[in-house]
């Protein structure tokens, strides 16, 4: 059985059993909008937006490799009486795609935010996604600006959707865009203190792309290859020259995926290790009030700016909270 095929099945059921449910409005915020989102920084934009106008569900379970999720079945209910499910797209979550267009519901819509984001002629390609595979970088949301067209994206969806918040919407919208304009001034800023040799990012994977051209970091390379396994004993030993040529201080593992394979290429290349990034991770629990997008770069330009010998100064203050009052009972899966 194919995979089409089998998502045809497992759609047909799940409406059937919503059907015998009456419909599916038993849920538990009967009267808001349902929206399912996937990556954690996604969510918290949706969230950011929606406030506690919305009843929102992320998928995607932080710590997780979006890049090879396959959704439980039992997400199936979830998607299918969804109003709005949101996604990056450009390839990152195929399976949980799939079956978006599996089992939503008519009239319900599907955004893939990074597809209306930038077009094929601005795609990236890199060592983790290379040109030949045909399937860009899909980390957009790493350069502020991009994520705030995702943030006007989600706004015109919900408003669509439900007219009655547009005003609510609006204003969440206005606060987020003001957060994001004062982030994207901070961390040029915080940059502009790295020495410039300094300014190279050797990292676990390709994730900062956008996040580089928009404020004049090189990147050098990154350890995993395009199929998610580990590098070769040739890769490594070039990265370990990269390193060595560069005399970049510092070499970035993910906090989530750590790696001997980069222990070696830092020690060998004369750099410090540092574990502690993040591509979709949010920092701290869904009560704390960094685990939003925002907290998100904000971590992670604490941790790079620190390590390639610049200021955290121009970060000092900076807002990382929620943009909405109140709470949204968003759901992010750990």
């Amino acid at each position: 059985m194919s995979a089409r095929t089998a998502l045809g099945l497992i759609a047909a059921l799940t409406l059937l059993s919503l059907a015998a449910c009456g419909g599916g409005d038993d849920g538990p915020e009967t009267g808001k909008l349902r929206v399912v989102s996937t990556v954690s920084p996604i969510t918290s934009l949706v969230e950011n937006i929606g406030g506690d106008r919305i009843s929102l569900e992320g998928i995607v379970p932080e710590g997780v490799n979006s890049h090879t999720f396959e959704p439980a079945p039992s997400v199936t209910r979830l998607m299918a009486q969804a109003d709005l499910i949101v996604l990056n797209g450009l390839f990152l979550e195929e399976p949980s795609l799939n079956m978006a267009r599996a089992v939503s519901r008519p009239g319900a819509v599907v955004l893939t935010l990074a597809d209306e984001t930038i077009a094929p002629d601005s795609w990236v390609f890199d060592f983790s996604f290379p040109e030949d595979g045909g399937r860009p970088n899909p980390h957009l949301w790493t350069n502020p600006i991009l994520a705030l067209r995702y943030a006007e994206l989600i706004l015109d969806r919900l408003t669509a959707l439900d007219p009655a918040n547009a005003g609510y919407y609006a204003e969440n919208y206005r606060r987020l865009e003001a957060r994001l304009h004062d982030l994207d001034l901070r961390i040029a800023a915080a940059v502009e203190t790295i020495p410039p040799e300094n300014r190279r990012l050797l990292t676990y994977h390709d994730s900062f792309p956008y996040f580089a051209d928009r404020y004049g970091l090189e990147i050098i390379g990154a350890v995993q290859p395009s199929d998610f396994s580990q590098p070769s004993a040739r890769d490594v030993a070039d990265l370990i020259d990269q390193v060595r040529q560069t005399g970049v201080p510092a070499v970035f593992g993910s906090e989530v995926f750590s790696s001997d394979v980069m222990e070696q290429i830092a020690r060998e290349g004369g750099a410090v290790f540092i574990d502690q990034l993040r591509d979709d991770d949010l920092p701290g629990g869904p009560s704390d009030p960094r685990h939003t997008y925002h907290g998100l770069m904000l971590a992670n330009l604490e941790t790079m700016v620190a390590a390639l010998d610049g200021s955290l100064d121009a970060l000092a203050g900076f807002d990382s909270s929620p943009v909405f009052d109140g709470e949204s009972g968003a759901v992010y899966p750990q």
